[in-house]
């Protein structure tokens, strides 16, 4: 039948509107006159205007992080830093984003999403700019320390001003979209400094690497201040008139629809409002959700950052970078090659990434998050396999190991454990339980950048590859044991029933202490 004249339906606007909750509203598709509901619910210019900024979070990430690669061995030449001077380098941003995400991820939950969503932008623009001036070591470091809080804060808050104001339906691959930015970040902060060094073979270039993301960074900021706040936050609080203005311009359209908005509560308003604070992350009720935020990604980070110690001498034996460095000119030479080779790989993030978005809402984040584990586990097993114990390696093995070893993270837990962390929490916790997470994961990475280098000259490569192996089919197994599948659930409906059992536990608590 066709239907291309056939308007959707509209409810008499002279009829009381009845009161909906704010995913009802977010929700809704239009329906035909036959009774035929539309396969997707279409999205407005304000919630295609959020997700273009949230990505802006998750791009500068990857390339801020991928980029100081790019730049540690100029800023090594210029400041003269020793071994250990460059692992305070490589490891100051992910030690500032371990901070942030709890730090300043959890104020989401107390003073709102958009509040938050713009201080991290500030944030991350002073210390860039700061970072560009930077007269010596101490400064240098304290400067990306700065980004990577700011960063930090991105990690629950951009996933959660994305998930809260668009359709459920959507919500997985939308989230996991803007997360893809990271590697798309990363790829463009590697060719920036290629073509910075191409252009500029000088020491100083690597100041002009991080000048390039300030003048965006300024364009962010400003469109971060006309952007709706989260509703779901709004009532949560108990901001109720704010909640329908804010609906109300989340779903501006031409012509507009709904013209009334009557938000309920998804609570019992009979009921007190929950307590927010980190404690609830480890009551009865959240214990689970946060386990399996937490943990599975903590193992991630493991595997992702200690490979990411590795890559280099497997990309330098493939493009033939020179080992020797004894003058500037052999110190920018190698830096482009290795530019060279981090892009390819770069490439493989975005690949893997683009495989998750398409299969997320239809096969389910716990099934990807398992196989992923369990697929970058063969891929450092074979990686494992190549190396021989005369010191010879097959080069084809360990090559195909570590891109498997890229594609299934990217496909599985790097892609899922940010999702899940960002929807298996009730509202009024979800900004601290998801800022948690990724702090607790990154500890993996922050350990990764002290202690592998030490492993790798007490045990070797083959034992330590063996090691993640094993953390790997960790992973998988916490998922399983402690799965909650979120495909297709509105986010009132997850962890509902944790919150009302605890504001029935803290009741009972304070009836006692009465």
């Amino acid at each position: 039948m066709s239907k291309s004249n056939t308007p959707p339906l509209q409810p008499d606007p002279g009829s009381p509107q009845p009161e909906r909750t704010v995913q009802e509203y977010i929700d809704e598709r239009p329906i035909w006159a036959d009774g035929t509901t539309t396969p997707t619910t279409p999205m407005t210019v304000m919630q295609w205007r959020i997700w273009m900024l949230a990505t802006a979070g998750k791009f500068f990430e990857g390339m801020v992080v991928f980029m100081t690669g790019v730049a540690l061995p100029l800023v090594t030449e210029e400041f003269a830093l020793n071994a250990s001077d460059t692992g305070f380098v490589t490891a100051a941003t992910l030690a500032g984003i371990l901070v942030g995400a709890s730090a300043l991820g959890g104020l989401s939950d107390l003073w709102g999403r958009k509040r938050m969503f713009i201080l991290e932008m500030i944030i991350f623009t002073v210390f860039l700019t700061a970072l560009c001036f930077a007269p010596n070591f101490i400064v240098l470091v304290i400067c990306l320390f700065g980004v990577g809080i700011a960063l930090g804060c991105d990690y629950p808050t951009a996933h959660l001003v994305i998930s809260e104001s668009i359709p459920t339906v959507m919500r997985g691959r939308l989230v996991l979209s803007a997360f893809a930015f990271q590697a798309v970040g990363a790829l463009a902060g590697t060719l920036i400094g290629l073509v910075l060094l191409m252009k500029d073979p000088d020491v100083g270039a690597w100041r002009w690497m991080y000048a390039t993301a300030i003048f965006p960074a300024i364009l962010v900021i400003i469109g971060r201040f006309y952007v709706t706040d989260s509703i779901h936050w709004l009532v949560s609080k108990g901001r109720m008139e704010d909640a329908e203005y804010e609906t109300h311009r989340l779903l501006k359209r031409h012509p507009q629809y709904p013209k009334h908005v009557r938000l309920k509560s998804p609570h019992d308003d009979s009921k007190p409002k929950p307590k927010s604070n980190y404690f609830s992350l480890f009551n009865k009720d959240n214990r689970k959700a946060t386990i399996l935020a937490s943990l599975p990604w903590f193992l991630q980070d493991l595997g992702t950052y200690g490979i990411g110690i590795f890559t280099p001498t497997i990309l330098a034996a493939m493009i033939g970078a020179r080992t020797q460095e004894n003058t500037i000119k052999d110190i920018i030479h190698n830096d482009m090659l290795a530019s060279k080779g981090s892009a390819i790989m770069d490439l493989l993030f975005v690949f893997g990434i683009i495989f998750a978005i398409l299969l997320v809402d239809k096969v389910g984040r716990i099934k990807l998050q398992i196989v992923g584990f369990v697929g970058c586990a063969v891929g450092l097993l074979l990686a494992a396999l190549s190396m021989n114990p005369d010191g010879s390696n097959n080069m084809l093995l360990l090559f195909v190991g570590f891109m498997l070893f890229f594609f299934m993270t990217n496909l599985g837990p790097n892609a899922m454990t940010y999702l899940l962390a960002g929807e298996v929490f009730p509202t009024h916790v979800r900004g601290m339980g998801a800022g948690f997470a990724a702090s607790f994961a990154k500890i993996g990475a922050v350990l990764t950048a002290f202690l592998f280098p030490i492993l790798l000259a007490h045990i070797g490569t083959t034992m330590l590859l063996y090691a993640l192996v094993v953390t790997s089919l960790i992973g998988a197994v916490v998922t399983f044991v402690f799965a909650i599948e979120t495909k297709g659930l509105s986010l009132e409906s997850i962890g509902q029933k944790q919150t009302d059992e605890e504001i029935d536990r803290e009741r009972e608590a304070d009836a006692d202490l009465v």
